[in-house]
């Protein structure tokens, strides 16, 4: 297919149509048979209907599509009766749980105003928050513990592309977005399914690299960052293509630039600032400072977003602790374009991060067979949220250390030192 767009439609269709196969055959890796679970904002439909497509050309056996709209978010915030705030749809998680239970894949279209709630009542938005974190617990577990095949990617909004390219019309931002979103997800060019078999390639020679090296902690400095991060027992590292306990392999992340592994909860101490600023349910969390004790957050402060920050801190006992460590050079294409996405499943493959709250079952040898406990006792962190935030950068310098103290040099000036 050719570029077909046209100034009323700055969304390239063939792009749009190709990240649809994609999602389907690479982020997902539907089978013949398999039902699919979708969500999206209402603005997506376009590509909805391109997923529904590929998935039906793949065998899917039904795609369920389930819609948010951003003036009907509003509307609760700006209408809705106090004990709102504290209501989620349990009934609608529950029966998500099921779902991916049943082997139904999972399928997550982000795309949504990342301000969108940033006028809105912060202690409504946090309780709200809370709420619906509690009662998709559920269904969480069973995309964190990888029952399950599942995939997120993007589409380009008009209200998320105004806010990265503020100073363009509507249609040229949108278009801009797209194709950054189209260029990251690696569809920008015509054969995209076998790219990301090389790009998959990539990463699993960098996972095999560390899961050799069985690193017992990774050593940060660089500019207001000394930081040591021990790493769970029996840890594993994990990038790119990963298979799920189904039998099935997706790329969860599209676009993904990152390898990842299992922080030991209590062995994290030092001090770290973020190296970007942190899109959170409406508000920027910039300039980020913490430091840690035994693996807890102890001091945090932030030149912006100070009091968000702290509350997300208070979410529970595991939300001071870490779930992810992971690495991305900085010359990973998203850095290298130089744009803030406002939103994690970009701005995390511009640097190298850490996350706040649940780790990932996955990242553990055998972890499919560990129990809950067993991934506690191994350092394994348990919360109700996981956030990402960046901190690396051009200048940031990792150590892997050894068992018997000795050390590995990992990146340098933020690349890999290996190449």
């Amino acid at each position: 297919m050719t570029d077909q767009r046209n100034p009323s439609t700055p969304i390239d269709p063939a792009k749009l149509d190709r990240l649809a196969e994609v999602a389907v055959k690479v982020g997902l890796g539907l089978r013949p048979g398999q039902d699919l679970l979708l969500t999206a904002p209402a603005m997506a439909l376009p590509l909805v209907r391109r997923i529904a497509v590929h998935a039906y050309k793949a065998g899917a056996g039904l795609v369920t599509p389930i819609l948010s709209d951003e003036e009907m978010t509003l509307a609760r915030y700006r209408h809705g009766h106090d004990n709102s705030f504290d209501r989620a749809a349990g009934w609608l998680y529950e029966g998500m749980a099921k779902a991916f239970s049943d082997n139904t894949a999972r399928l997550a279209i982000v795309g949504d105003n990342p301000m969108l709630l940033s006028g809105e009542d912060p202690s409504k938005v946090a309780r709200a928050s809370k709420t619906n974190s509690m009662a998709y617990q559920p269904a969480l577990e069973k995309i964190v513990n990888f029952d399950t095949n599942w995939n997120i990617i993007a589409y380009p909004s008009a209200s998320w592309a105004k806010l990265v390219f503020p100073n363009d019309p509507e249609d040229v931002a949108v278009g801009k977005l797209a194709d950054a979103i189209f260029a990251a997800s690696r569809v920008d060019r015509e054969d995209a399914i076998n790219n990301w078999a090389s790009h998959n390639a990539v990463l699993r020679e960098r996972t095999n690299w560390l899961n050799g090296q069985r690193f017992r902690a990774l050593q940060y400095s660089g500019p207001g960052t000394d930081l040591t991060i021990g790493l769970a027992d029996g840890h594993e590292w994990e990038g790119g293509a990963s298979l799920s306990k189904n039998g099935i392999s997706c790329n969860a992340n599209i676009p993904t630039e990152e390898v990842f592994t299992t922080p030991h909860c209590r062995r994290v101490y030092g001090h770290v600032v973020s190296s970007k600023p942190l899109s959170y349910q409406g508000t920027l969390i910039d300039n980020i400072a913490v430091r840690f004790e035994d693996g807890k957050i102890v001091d945090a402060k932030a030149s912006r977003g100070a009091e968000v920050l702290n509350k997300v801190l208070d979410t529970d006992e595991g939300a001071r602790r870490l779930g992810e460590v992971a690495l991305v050079p900085h010359s990973s294409p998203i850095s290298q374009s130089g744009l803030l996405f406002y939103n994690t499943l970009f701005d995390e493959n511009a640097a190298s991060h850490i996350a706040l709250g649940q780790c990932y079952s996955k990242c553990f040898v055998n972890g499919a067979q560990l129990t809950p406990q067993q991934i506690a006792a191994q350092g394994g962190n348990q919360s109700l949220i996981h956030i990402d935030w960046m901190i690396g950068s051009a200048e940031t310098d990792i150590d892997g250390i050894l068992a018997d103290g000795s050390k590995v040099p990992v990146f340098r000036k933020g690349e890999w030192a290996k190449s």
